[in-house]
């Protein structure tokens, strides 16, 4: 009888990756665009290598990574595909598809911290009030950007919010994040009642009436299907472009602004940590770079020697 080992060539490689794939979906318990973008980068990552990717050592591992870096992809993605590589010959590996782990001592690029784009509490207004609430549409519209600045949600957990996350009474909305993670995440005053008024008068409107359970979707489209994310980014852009803003606006725009306009007003690290879901507080340190850089220009500018 074939060992798995000796059957390995004899499993096709979709059949690998798509076990692969329910690996870290039920195991892992990974995100869908995680799992989604591991998999293209492995299916890249095969095709290059063709079957002998079963036999690859270290330096064949290093050698297309060094190839990827040379086709100009940033450190961002070529610290993506390593993580891919890492966790697919660890997988491997466990299964006994592999005798060695080639990848185990594959080493992540450096990355090159980018400090987040954010915007002023101004620019951020100017932003929302471009959408001016004159159809259902454009009112469901208005309160995504409040509710978004507001809360700091990714925009994926606000398109999978649904009626059974909103807890008004407790100013409280249940989110699910990277991974299925569920976290409470606050909100004020104004997008609650905002929100209110959406989901009473002119969700209706929008779903033509339609009966409501508690896992339907809160935000939906004219046609009653839940709201994706590409159009809540073009909601955005188009409002910032309308806006006249220079600078690229997107909905992790919003919580960008919604971590440093909390750090800037004295919030503690670990609060923020917490309202963003991050696993890692490094994560969050990222905002207080951001602050400290704002002070900075601040300094420059109204300091009579700082010239």
């Amino acid at each position: 009888m074939k060992t798995k080992l000796e059957g390995f060539n004899n499993i096709p490689a979709h059949q690998l990756l798509e076990d692969f794939r329910l690996y870290l979906e039920i195991e892992r318990n990974l995100s869908f665009h995680t799992i989604k973008a591991y998999v293209s980068d492995l299916k890249n990552f095969i095709d290059r290598a063709g079957s002998d990717f079963c036999n690859f050592t270290y330096k064949n591992i290093r050698a297309y990574l060094m190839e990827m870096l040379n086709r100009n992809y940033s450190r961002t993605t070529v610290s993506r595909k390593i993580a891919a590589i890492k966790t697919f010959y660890r997988y491997l590996y466990r299964e006994k598809l592999v005798k060695i782990n080639p990848a185990v001592n594959v080493r992540t690029p450096k990355k090159v911290k980018n400090l987040p784009e954010f915007l002023t509490d101004s620019e951020a207004r100017i932003v929302i009030e471009q959408v001016e609430m004159k159809t259902s549409s454009s009112f469901r519209d208005r309160v995504i950007l409040e509710v978004l600045y507001a809360t700091g949600m990714r925009n994926s957990e606000l398109c999978g919010l649904n009626f059974e996350n909103i807890n008004f009474e407790e100013n409280e909305i249940k989110v699910h994040g990277k991974g299925g993670k569920e976290r409470i995440v606050l909100i004020n005053e104004r997008a609650k009642e905002f929100l209110r008024k959406y989901i009473q008068e002119v969700r209706p409107a929008l779903a033509n009436n339609t009966a409501l359970t508690l896992s339907s979707a809160v935000f939906i489209n004219s046609n009653n299907y839940r709201l994706q994310q590409r159009s809540i980014h073009r909601v955005i852009t188009g409002a910032a472009k309308k806006a006249g803003l220079a600078k690229k606006v997107s909905p992790h725009t919003f919580r960008h602004t919604f971590a440093t306009r909390l750090l800037e007003k004295g919030a503690d690290l670990r609060v923020v940590q917490e309202l963003l879901g991050h696993s890692s507080i490094s994560n969050t340190q990222i905002y207080t770079h951001v602050s400290l850089e704002r002070l900075r220009q601040t300094y420059l500018k109204a300091h009579p020697r700082s010239g």
